[in-house]
């Protein structure tokens, strides 16, 4: 059962599920919300898919940086991956495959998506990263099991980024590689901690086309 921590609280747009068979699942920022993140949805081209976004207890998903080590970011960081698995298992039961589910994160939000994926690998629909990386002060490999069968990840990410070092989104990268994902990593030189209108582009040539 989810700790008591992350309240469930869920943003939904765009089509419902019983419209369609695909589904965007969206993961705000620290001190964002689920709104902020659903707005991105305009410029992707989702408009035929399912859209959700969870909203974090208090904006944050866990309290320090990600590459804190675990147990400081507990047990916030477990509630709110627990949280994941439970839309994601909200959805199936709908009949919607994992194939033809989508992650969306920023940031914060980028961090914990491709932490949940990797805990959980199998084909998905794709999966898009701005700006995150694997989470703790080291990556422990024994947390990831499973195969992505060629699920496509987009990570896009400044250099330098005051807070997500390039060195670790490309070992995230590496690890991701390794467990059967089509990873794409695109880093922009200089560009501060945002989402650029570049990235947005490569996201709907990659894994929304």
């Amino acid at each position: 059962m989810r700790s008591n921590m992350h309240k469930k609280k869920l943003e939904t747009a765009g089509k419902s599920l019983k419209e369609t068979e695909k589904v965007l699942i969206m993961i705000h920022g620290r001190g964002a919300n689920a709104r902020d993140i659903l707005g991105l949805a305009t410029y992707l081209n989702v408009s035929e898919y399912a859209l959700m976004a969870p909203e974090a207890t208090n904006h944050t998903w866990y309290p320090y940086s990600f590459m804190a080590k675990p147990e400081q970011n507990e047990p916030w960081l477990s509630s709110a991956l627990d949280l994941l698995k439970e839309v994601v298992d909200e959805v199936t039961k709908e009949g919607i495959t994992t194939e033809n589910i989508f992650f969306l994160g920023f940031s914060q939000g980028a961090c914990l998506a491709l932490e949940f994926v990797a805990r959980y690998a199998k084909q998905m629909g794709g999966v898009v990263a701005f700006t995150g990386g694997l989470i703790g002060d080291k990556i422990n490999e024994e947390n990831y099991s499973g195969n992505f069968n060629g699920t496509p990840i987009f990570i896009g990410t400044g250099n330098p980024d005051a807070h997500v070092p390039l060195e670790r989104v490309k070992e995230s990268a590496g690890i991701l590689e390794k467990m059967n994902a089509k990873v794409h990593l695109q880093v922009y030189e200089g560009r501060t901690h945002t989402v650029s209108p570049d990235e947005i582009k490569e996201a709907n040539l990659i894994i929304f086309k």
